[in-house]
């Protein structure tokens, strides 16, 4: 091996493809040799010598022993022990749950819950976030913490109560509910035990959950939306963070936040619980039809509205005008492709409805504080 080559170990006790795959990236720019991730395999690898250690210390106390006695740079993917001081690159959890309300207010949801069946704080910030910014916009939401619950026992016949319980609950919250669960696993929950309950799917009960690693969900009949909360950037910049401290830069002061790179709507959420008629017609034609380049003046068409009267009811229901919420979503519409992929800006402008690339530009510029080149690279990071 190479003297100027850096030896890198991957200690994960937790594992996704896409953050490896962003680890992986930036080690073949910069010509790392990354050692096998033992901890998958719960081997602890006493003995190992290297420059640098990439962790995900959620799990297994042998394991953050491990890598607080080989007193090597280390950057940690998780904040369950915030007792060790190791520099961390994590997820925005507020920023996706921010997400997650918008979704749901934009679709005129006005009773929310947030499930999680676990004491975890990811759990718990994406909990916070999400009822924060449920209160900032005027409504109240509920958590429902299985793991809080009477009915909770850690035994073979968890998994019936939790599902017992949680129809129940599902059953008592008012209709049309709106639940944000805190990972896909557990929206999975809410699903199945709506359906057990004879609770329809998104009509009486919208669901998103996050971090979209359910397998094969457009092959559910009811497919789940969730938050795509930007794995391979995460692996990424936590790779670039442990770059620098390997060449004697100082620490970050506090955590480095990547934020959710978008939400990936699905058939569980895609409801509209708008009562008035008009917002609500003017709403599913701006999702079916943002690509092209529509006007304020079409949707007064679809409402059978005159203008003013468009104006005055959007800002009641949703709090922006309709010209606004269009933005709104072909800015989304936007960031997405921007993620998925490396079209040209004139391609990409007609892709979301803007008849140029300067005026795709300046909006999206308005929007983020961002060109879109300037977005997509910070993806890429």
């Amino acid at each position: 091996m190479p003297r100027h080559q850096k030896r890198v170990l991957v200690a994960l006790g937790w594992y996704d493809y896409r953050l490896h795959r962003g680890i992986e990236k930036y080690a073949q720019e910069h010509g790392w040799h990354l050692s096998a991730n033992f901890a998958r395999e719960k081997i602890i690898p006493w003995g190992w010598d290297g420059d640098g250690i990439i962790a995900w210390l959620g799990a297994g106390d042998d394991l953050a022993e491990f890598v607080k006695a080989v007193r090597k740079p280390t950057v940690d993917f998780s904040f369950r022990r915030p007792h060790l001081k190791f520099p961390r690159v994590l997820e925005d959890h507020t920023h996706a749950a921010e997400l997650v309300a918008e979704h749901f207010l934009s679709r005129g949801f006005k009773n929310f819950a947030y499930y999680s069946d676990a004491d975890n704080w990811s759990y718990a910030e994406r909990g916070q976030g999400f009822i924060t910014a449920l209160k900032r916009a005027g409504y109240e939401c509920e958590w429902l913490p299985w793991y809080r619950s009477p009915d909770y026992l850690a035994d073979r016949d968890q998994w019936k109560r939790k599902r017992s319980w949680l129809a129940g609950e599902m059953k008592r919250l008012p209709k049309p509910l709106a639940v944000f669960a805190a990972n896909d696993e557990q929206a999975l929950d809410v699903l199945e035990s709506c359906e057990s309950a004879g609770i329809a799917v998104p009509e009486q009960v919208a669901i998103v959950g996050a971090e979209n690693y359910l397998l094969a969900p457009d092959a559910m009949s009811t497919p789940i939306s969730s938050v795509e909360t930007n794995l391979e950037t995460l692996g990424y910049r936590g790779a670039e963070l442990l770059d620098e401290l390997m060449h004697g830069k100082r620490a970050p002061k506090v955590p480095i936040r990547i934020p959710a790179s978008g939400l990936i709507t699905r058939k569980s959420s895609d409801l509209l619980a708008m009562r008035h008629k008009g917002v609500a017609n003017s709403l599913r034609f701006i999702w079916e039809n943002c690509h092209r380049p529509i006007s304020v003046k079409d949707l007064v068409g679809v409402a059978a509205m005159s203008r003013r009267g468009l104006h005055k009811a959007f800002l009641a229901n949703l709090g922006r005008t309709p010209g606004q919420e269009l933005q709104r979503i072909r800015i989304d519409r936007a960031k997405r492709l921007l993620g998925e992929s490396d079209q040209k800006m004139e391609v990409q402008a007609s892709m979301c409805g803007y008849q140029s690339a300067n005026s795709f530009c300046v909006a999206f510029k308005q929007a983020t504080g961002m060109s879109p080149k300037q977005y997509r690279d910070s993806l890429v990071r």
